[in-house]
């Protein structure tokens, strides 16, 4: 009995480690937490890989304890949606890129400005078609992404939207 209420009162008077959307604290995989995309992290395929298959990527510096990082993760999960099968989606802590004086242009470490969130676009080629630093909007990448993929502009395509199908699946169709 003793052992428990010394444990409550030790618990009581530990200082709290919340964090939430709006501050610079660390909280867990922010993808997860903030876009409700755990399938982000880690990624799927390096950089190297994306460009060796010769598929484009969507490359993002990121880190965990940032409030502009963590608002930024539901632009880069509803990007996901349209391009995730025909695109790589390489999110990178910016925390875990080694520094040194030399990086291969495979390398993600070649392209990191030094300020989170950073956005880069990279066509079938592996060249560079975007590359932005902070919070930037979905529509500026989409617009970017329909370059990529030789798409019409957003106001020339037919507008879709989700239809389900049941209580797990859903569609695209068109705007009615």
């Amino acid at each position: 009995m003793l052992g428990a209420a010394i444990a409550c009162c030790w618990l009581l008077s530990t200082a709290n480690a919340w964090a939430g959307l709006e501050d610079d604290k660390y909280d867990g995989n922010i993808f997860a937490l903030y876009a409700g995309n755990g399938s982000l992290v880690p990624p799927k395929v390096s950089l190297a890989q994306s460009m060796q298959y010769e598929k484009p990527a969507l490359l993002v510096f990121y880190v965990d304890d940032s409030t502009d990082c963590k608002r930024y993760t539901s632009v880069v999960s509803q990007l996901q949606a349209p391009y995730g099968r025909a695109a790589n989606f390489i999110p990178v802590a910016a925390d875990s890129i080694s520094p040194q004086t030399d990086y291969d242009e495979t390398e993600p470490g070649y392209y990191f400005a030094g300020a989170v969130p950073q956005t880069l676009v990279f066509d079938a080629e592996g060249n560079v078609r975007l590359n932005e630093t902070g919070i930037i909007s979905y529509e500026q990448v989409d617009d970017v992404m329909r370059e990529v993929f030789d798409l019409l502009p957003r106001t020339e395509s037919e507008e879709l939207r989700r239809r389900p199908i049941n209580e797990v699946n859903s569609e695209l169709v068109e705007e009615s």
